[in-house]
């Protein structure tokens, strides 16, 4: 957000890049990476905060909160690029493209989250009701996205650092991550790390028990692994525009392998509240922060490269989800590991499984490009 861009008429036909071209500047601008990360870690951690105070993760409205913290990323690198960094391209006062009012309505749907997080808080009974709001808001968002693409065309979202991608890179990298996920499920398996798993989990007690198990199986692979990373598209663009859309646009000044590791980190460890509280590493809170550094470093290079490929936020958005809803299908509803550290997900044996990947994905040229 704080480069200087140049468009050329060339680009206005096509597709443009997702990083444009940084004419005056290829340093990284430290004082507003410094104001990100502190305005979007000062927010989610307070987030953090609150669960914690309210008895952890076991509290009903816990998950709901930490849909809302995902929505910080993207809040703090929108709200300090609209009001503050005069040379983002959502600079309220030179953006007068129709991705402005795509983010108006985020800053809308995070207000949202607001009230309903605290309405959680205060009626936890009612949480299954408040959350089902915010499911239509994610709708209404994503058919505005639309809308507002169709009218402004490509080089309205794309200039304001949100363009979709290539359709393709969606599809055929969508495919690696599903395919990934089944082959860690089938080593679990094979290595007896586990335990079957049941797709009545993830539905309440008895409300499935007239459903044949494939059917069953079927209906929530579907739900899960090809409509959920859409449906839930919005909450992980809270993500992935900040991380992606800012913070890498700014660190790959360092050079993009270099910038990509050290934005990992930092993903990472903007994790840890929630893993000190049981999540992702259940009673393993050092080693689990450690561990999802590790594997917020193999990500951050994953998503990184899905960006360079396809040209768009929002493959990574698309490809966050896609992860999270394919690995929660296959833990619960297909394998459960005994133990997360030790299994083939995100575990030690999964992280050195997807480190040979990463190495040939670093192989490209494409990380030699300077920005």
């Amino acid at each position: 957000m704080a480069q200087s861009y140049s468009v050329k008429p060339e680009q206005l036909i096509s597709e443009p890049a997702f990083v444009p071209e940084a004419a005056e500047r290829k340093a990284v601008n430290w004082p507003h990476v410094w104001a990100y990360i502190g305005l979007s870690f000062g927010l989610t951690w307070l987030i953090d905060l609150v669960i914690y105070l309210n008895g952890g993760l076991i509290h009903p409205a816990a998950k709901l909160l930490m849909q809302f913290q995902m929505l910080m990323p993207a809040f703090a690198a929108l709200l300090l690029g609209m009001l503050f960094f005069k040379e983002s391209p959502v600079y309220y006062k030179t953006n007068r493209t129709t991705s402005r009012w795509f983010i108006y309505y985020y800053f809308f749907l995070t207000f949202a989250f607001l009230v309903v997080a605290v309405l959680g808080l205060a009626q936890p009974a009612q949480g299954l009701v408040f959350s089902s709001y915010l499911g239509l808001l994610n709708i209404v968002g994503l058919l505005l996205l639309l809308v507002l693409r169709w009218r402004g065309g490509p080089q309205a979202f794309a200039g304001a650092g949100m363009a979709g991608g290539n359709w393709r890179i969606w599809l055929l990298y969508g495919l690696g991550v599903i395919l990934f996920c089944a082959l860690e499920t089938l080593l679990n398996y094979v290595f007896k790390l586990g335990q079957p798993g049941s797709p009545a989990a993830l539905y309440p007690p008895g409300s499935t028990a007239s459903i044949p198990p494939m059917v069953l199986m079927g209906s929530t692979f579907f739900n899960m692994v090809i409509i959920g990373p859409f449906l839930g598209l919005i909450i992980t663009f809270g993500e992935e525009y900040g991380w992606r859309g800012y913070l890498q646009s700014e660190l790959i000044h360092l050079g993009r392998i270099r910038g990509v590791g050290l934005l990992g980190i930092i993903w990472g460890i903007w994790h840890w509240p929630v893993i000190w509280m049981g999540y992702n590493y259940p009673g393993q809170p050092v080693l689990g922060s450690l561990l999802m550094v590790v594997f917020t470093v193999l990500l951050a290079y994953f998503l990184a490269y899905a960006v360079f490929k396809s040209k768009g936020v929002w493959t990574a958005a698309y490809l966050h989800g896609l992860l999270n809803q394919t690995m929660a299908f296959f833990l619960v509803a297909v394998f459960t590991p005994a133990s997360i550290v030790m299994s083939f997900t995100i575990g030690i044996p999964g992280l050195l499984l997807a480190l040979p990947i990463i190495l040939l994905i670093l192989r490209d040229p494409i990380w030699k490009e300077t920005d």
